[in-house]
């Protein structure tokens, strides 16, 4: 599993770059092709590949399907290697995107590789798609995701889990982006400043009101994360704008909380507002794994292994595949630490454990 982790995270894969991402789909897409499954590259003219693999349990066409997802792409450029490279010290394994989530991969393949050296019985058809545009916002396999959720029973996301334990995600908040735009009235701030509407004026009137809207206790977030405006010093600004982040647990909340941006009114008369944008990954309510993760814990019991559920703040391609209703388990992937960061890494000895514990799920799902 080192090895192949190895491999895996020296081929860097970051989003925004389509040349080295799609060299290291297509050493991916070798991976499973040795393990006698339907392998196919999905061509993507924005972003990286993405990579469908379908198994078939002793060449027999069932069905009924379970959907393994995942990504391979990384927040990190070409180059991060450099400074960061891959090392196993004091029993992690260190590395950009070792524990988001090319760990989770790796855990993944080797799950199939025991189900199939194992000779274990599994009822369903296995299919497995890795995305590369996840850290970007998923929008070119948004798509594919929400298609092959449909056709499946269970969907289980190969995301890293939470904190030293290794929590799975439960639930998970559902996130947004807006964009409130001001338009005032440009005028000379010495001759002429009652001719002028002040665009920034208005927008700290609109944040500050926006303020009020966090409901911690509920769980509602909404930050102003980016904030532009004016020309000048000597010219009132005509134009400024803010770019605010949303989070909800709730899907009501959610939607009230769409509700009231866009009908915010102008404070200052004669301000102009536009308002854009909005969720885009609804949230992913505890419901819809409650079931998986029960047998989950109770499997990983038998394993001799202790699971806890958690929930996270932050979204991901699990929240588009539970808001279709269908039942998801997220955080089966790597444990460890520093998603993102210089220190990321995996706990190696977790790595066999995960990899036993998603064998199980498919087995008995």
């Amino acid at each position: 599993m080192l090895g192949t982790l190895r491999e895996l995270t020296t081929r860097e894969s970051p989003s925004l770059e389509k040349e080295p991402t799609d060299r290291c789909c297509e050493f991916l897409a070798d991976l499973w092709l040795q393990r006698c499954t339907t392998v196919n590259v999905v061509k993507n003219e924005k972003r990286g590949n993405h990579l469908r693999i379908v198994w078939n349990p002793s060449g027999a066409q069932p069905k009924s399907q379970l959907f393994v997802l995942g990504h391979y792409d990384t927040v990190y450029p070409t180059g991060t290697l450099a400074k960061m490279p891959f090392k196993i010290d004091g029993g992690k394994a260190y590395g950009p995107g070792t524990f988001d989530m090319k760990g989770g991969i790796v855990q993944a393949l080797f799950a199939l590789d025991s189900i199939r050296e194992l000779k274990l019985s599994v009822q369903k058809r296995i299919v497995f798609l890795w995305t590369s545009d996840e850290e970007i916002g998923s929008t070119t396999s948004r798509g594919l995701i929400e298609e092959e959720a449909r056709r499946s029973d269970a969907v289980f996301v190969l995301e890293p889990s939470l904190g030293p334990r290794g929590l799975l995600k439960t639930s998970r908040k559902g996130v947004g982006e807006a964009h409130l735009i001001v338009h005032g009235r440009a005028s000379h701030a010495g001759l002429a400043p009652e001719k002028g509407i002040n665009a920034i004026h208005e927008l700290a009137a609109q944040i500050t009101g926006i303020e009020k809207w966090n409901n911690l206790r509920r769980g509602v977030s909404i930050n102003a994360d980016v904030v532009s405006g004016g020309s000048r010093t000597n010219v009132i600004a005509d134009r400024a704008e803010a770019t605010l982040d949303l989070r909800a647990w709730r899907k009501t909340d959610m939607r009230a909380l769409e509700k009231r941006l866009h009908s915010l009114k102008p404070v200052h008369r004669g301000a102009k507002l536009e308002i854009h944008g909005g969720f885009d990954r609804p949230p992913l309510e505890r419901q819809h794994s409650a079931a998986l993760f029960a047998r989950a814990k109770s499997l990983a019991r038998q394993l001799g292994l202790s699971i806890g559920e958690a929930a996270a703040g932050g979204g991901s391609d699990g929240n588009l595949t539970a808001a279709l209703g269908v039942p998801t388990l997220d955080g089966l992937g790597a444990v460890g630490d520093g998603a993102h960061a210089t220190h990321e890494h995996v706990l190696v000895n977790t790595m066999p454990q995960r990899a036993a514990l998603l064998t199980q799920l498919l087995v008995s799902c």
